[in-house]
């Protein structure tokens, strides 16, 4: 049996705590999982958990939005596979911006794609390992960038080569932005190693490059003054995940189209790493807007692809909390 396709048995009620247990897998920041659901007959409610805001990179809470995001579409997924596809209702309470979505399952079909797309979303997880040095051909790229659609959210590969230049000093610049401010560094540390279910375990950092001076990665301290090129091979694929407007809707479903990327090149052989450093510092962000999107898109995540070692092991994947940690009263109003 196809792994995942024992979930397709539809439940004889709406599986909202199914949904919701399967959403947890989704990415996120640092990962704090910054979300909160709350489940009532066939309806499932998602709010932000701003406990959980990064209060120094992310004081607008867009990265807690679009973790949200892709919480959300992870949950979508979910329910149609288990034959509950939702209607969701993105930001449905004007006087509480923290609730980001309802969705309202209805009994139907199963896609075609359904088992794939479950077992993705199952075994999908954040490989920091550097990958291998084939390119990405720019007409597979286009065609993943293509396979997302998200209302109001454009996926930008970025192929030509004073572009790909220009995202990696970008890249770099704000890296040694964020390494020059203590407070960045000290929130770093705090989710490094956070707890048995959240947080970044250090053994998933990838080791240091032959002739590097400590790892490649933004959770370990590194000397400002080290330079940080490289932390974007000539042979990565490169996308900016955009949006006609700015604020949370937008941060929102930018989080969805980050998940339906994942899985669509998880489902391609493609692994994944998001990059959000370069959207965290205002100089930077403003920079790759005007500078690469020509001004026609706000950047929201800058997304790195490409393919690990066939011989490498699959990591660990990194731990959730407990659905009964993120699960809120159902009478309880936020």
């Amino acid at each position: 049996m196809t792994p995942g396709a024992t979930d397709l048995a539809r439940p004889a009620t709406a599986p909202g705590l199914r949904i919701a247990e399967l959403a947890l897998r989704a990415p996120s920041i640092h990962n704090t999982q910054p979300w909160q659901w709350r489940v009532h007959g066939d309806r499932v409610d998602l709010f932000a958990d701003r406990s959980r805001m990064l209060a120094v990179a992310d004081p607008e809470g867009r990265s807690m939005v679009i973790s949200c995001g892709a919480a959300l579409h992870h949950a979508t997924v979910a329910a149609a596979a288990l034959g509950w596809p939702a209607e969701v209702t993105r930001m449905p309470d004007p006087r509480n911006p923290d609730h980001l979505a309802t969705l309202h399952m209805r009994a139907g079909h199963q896609p075609p794609r359904a088992v794939a797309d479950l077992e993705a979303l199952q075994q999908r997880r954040t490989d920091r390992r550097r990958f291998t040095s084939w390119p990405i051909p720019p007409e597979r790229l286009a065609r993943l960038a293509a396979s997302v659609a998200t209302d109001e959210v454009r996926v930008v590969p970025v192929t030509a080569a004073p572009d790909r230049v220009r995202v990696e000093l970008l890249v770099s610049r704000a890296a040694t932005i964020e390494r020059a401010d203590r407070r960045f560094a000290a929130e770093q540390r705090t989710w490094l190693d956070h707890s048995a279910v959240d947080g970044i375990p250090s053994e998933l950092l990838p080791e240091p490059r032959q002739g590097a001076s400590g790892r490649v990665s933004r959770f370990v301290d590194e000397p400002a003054t080290e330079d940080t090129r490289g932390s974007i091979e000539n042979s990565d694929g490169l996308l900016v995940i955009g949006t006609d407007t700015e604020g949370p809707a937008a941060w929102l479903r930018a989080g969805e189209a980050l998940s339906q990327l994942w899985l669509h090149a998880m489902n391609d052989g493609l692994s994944v790493v998001p990059l959000s450093q370069v959207i965290e510092v205002d100089e930077t962000r403003e920079a790759l807007h005007h500078e690469v999107l020509g001004g026609l898109l706000q950047p929201q995540l800058l997304v790195r692809i490409g393919w690990q070692e066939i011989a490498r092991s699959p990591l660990p994947r990194t731990p959730r909390r407990p659905l009964a940690d993120v699960l809120l009263p159902n009478g309880r109003r936020r």
